[in-house]
C-alpha cells in the first residue's frame, strides 16, 4: 500500500479502501456468494490449510467480499485487523468472551444496551466469569471495582439511551496499569466522530446495522483490534463457532460506507438544531445531547469527540402517557427500536430496548417513564422541527 493511500482522508478511504477487483475490472465491489473455493492442486490445498499460501478456504472463515468490508473498516478506524460478524451482538459477545476465561473478572459501565448487559450479567457468570457493573462516568468507580483477577473493562460511549460519555483515555490507562484490556462499543459516536483506539482502547466493536448500513437493509457487526490479539484470541473462536457475516450483507455494508460521512454529517447537524429546539420547550423536562454545553460530561465530549451525535435523549413531562402521546402524534418520525437510519426514529426505552431491566436499574441509568431516544435521519431539518412541534402541541 502506498504512502498516498495511507494518508487518505475518511471520505476517500470509505469509497476506495480495501477494494479487490476480479479480472473483469468491475467498478463496484464484487459480491462473492460462495461457500467454498477450488485449489489448482492437492499441494496447493495443503499449503493453504497450513497457512503457507495466501487465499480463501471456506466462507465461514473468510470471504473476498467480507474481506473488503473488514479492510475498509480498518482503514477508517486505524486498526490493524478486523473480523466482521452477523450482527452487532455477535461482535460484542465474541469480543468479550475471547478476552476472558473462567476465573477472570469483568468491570463494565452499567449504562449498556440491554443485550450487552445480559451478556455481562447473565451469560458470562454461567462460564465462571465474574462481572461488576459500575457508574462508568467516574474513573474512581473503575479503580474501586478492580480485583486481582480483573482482565477486561467494557463500556459504550456515548451510552444507550441517555448519551452519557465515559473518559475512554482514563479507563484505558487504568486497564493498561493492571494488564487488562478495554473494549469500547462505539456505535453512538460512529467511527467518524470518535476514535477509541487512538484514545488507548484495545478493542472496538460496532453494530454495523446502525449508521454503517444506516438504511434499514441488513444486520452486521465488526470487531477491530491489533492483529496479535485477533490471531491469538479471536481467530479460532471465529473459525469454529461461525458468527461470520454473509457476503451479501458485507456488500450492502460496503455500499453504506461510501455515503457514511455525508449521512452522519447531515444527521448530526440536524440533531444539534433539534436538541436546541427541544431544550426550549416547556413540555420537555430534560435534553441530553453531546454537542450542547449543558451535557453532564461536556468537558470529556470536547476532549474525545470530534462531533456531537445523531441521537438525542429527552424526558417528556407527564411520564409514559405523555411520551406515548408524543410518539403517536408524529407524522414523519417513525416509532422504532432501531437507530442510525436514514429515517428519523423514536424509541421509548422503558418499554422496548430496556424493558427487561427493573425499575430500580432503569432509574440508575436515568431512564424514566417519560424518557425517549430520538435518532435523527436525513429528512429536511425544518420538516423535522415542524413535525416535532406539532406533536408536542398534540401531546399537550
Amino acid at each position: 500500500m502506498s504512502t498516498k493511500k495511507r494518508n487518505w482522508k475518511p471520505q476517500t478511504a470509505l469509497v476506495h479502501g480495501g477494494t479487490l477487483r476480479s479480472g473483469f475490472g468491475e467498478t463496484s465491489e464484487a459480491m462473492y456468494l460462495t461457500q467454498g473455493y477450488v485449489y489448482q492442486t492437492a499441494q496447493a490445498a495443503e499449503a493453504r490449510f497450513k497457512g503457507e499460501e495466501p487465499g480463501f478456504i471456506y466462507s465461514r472463515y473468510a470471504n473476498p467480499t467480507v474481506d473488503m468490508f473488514e479492510k475498509r473498516m480498518c482503514a477508517l478506524e486505524g486498526a490493524e485487523d478486523a473480523r466482521a460478524t452477523a450482527s452487532g451482538m455477535a461482535a460484542v459477545t465474541a469480543a468479550l468472551l475471547c478476552s476472558v476465561k473462567a476465573g477472570d473478572h469483568i468491570v463494565a459501565a452499567r449504562a449498556l444496551f440491554g443485550s450487552c448487559r445480559w451478556v455481562v450479567e447473565t451469560l458470562a457468570p454461567r462460564y465462571g466469569i465474574e462481572a461488576t457493573l459500575i457508574d462508568g462516568t467516574e474513573i474512581a468507580n473503575w479503580e474501586k471495582a478492580v480485583r486481582p483477577n480483573t482482565k477486561l473493562f467494557f463500556l459504550e460511549s456515548p451510552t444507550n439511551p441517555t448519551l452519557e460519555v465515559v473518559d475512554i483515555a482514563a479507563v484505558a490507562s487504568l486497564a493498561n496499569s493492571i494488564g487488562a484490556r478495554l473494549v469500547v462499543d462505539n456505535v453512538f459516536a460512529t467511527p467518524l466522530q470518535q476514535k477509541p483506539l487512538q484514545l488507548g482502547a484495545h478493542i472496538v466493536v460496532y453494530s454495523a446495522t446502525k449508521h454503517i448500513d444506516g438504511q434499514g437493509r441488513c444486520l452486521g457487526g465488526v470487531i477491530l483490534s491489533d492483529k496479535k490479539w485477533i490471531d491469538e484470541n479471536l481467530h479460532d473462536y471465529f473459525r469454529h463457532t461461525g458468527p461470520s457475516l454473509s457476503p451479501f450483507n458485507a456488500w450492502t455494508l460496503l455500499k453504506g460506507l461510501e455515503t457514511l460521512p455525508l449521512r452522519v454529517r447531515q444527521q448530526t447537524e440536524s440533531a444539534g438544531k433539534i436538541a436546541d429546539f427541544l431544550a426550549e420547550q416547556p413540555q420537555i423536562a430534560r435534553v441530553i445531547y453531546p454537542g450542547r454545553a449543558d451535557h453532564p460530561q461536556a468537558d470529556i465530549v470536547k476532549k474525545q469527540m470530534s462531533g456531537g451525535s445523531t441521537l438525542i435523549c429527552l424526558d417528556v413531562k407527564g411520564g409514559k402517557p405523555a411520551a406515548f402521546a408524543l410518539q403517536n402524534a408524529l407524522d414523519i418520525v417513525l416509532i422504532s427500536n432501531n437507530l442510525g437510519d436514514a429515517k428519523s426514529l423514536i424509541t421509548h426505552p422503558a418499554t422496548t430496548t430496556h424493558k427487561n431491566l427493573n425499575d430500580e436499574a432503569r432509574a440508575e441509568l436515568g431512564i424514566g417513564p417519560g424518557t425517549l431516544r430520538l435518532s435523527v435521519g436525513l429528512e429536511d431539518t425544518d420538516d423535522l422541527l415542524e413535525d416535532i412541534a406539532q406533536a408536542l402541541k398534540a401531546a399537550k
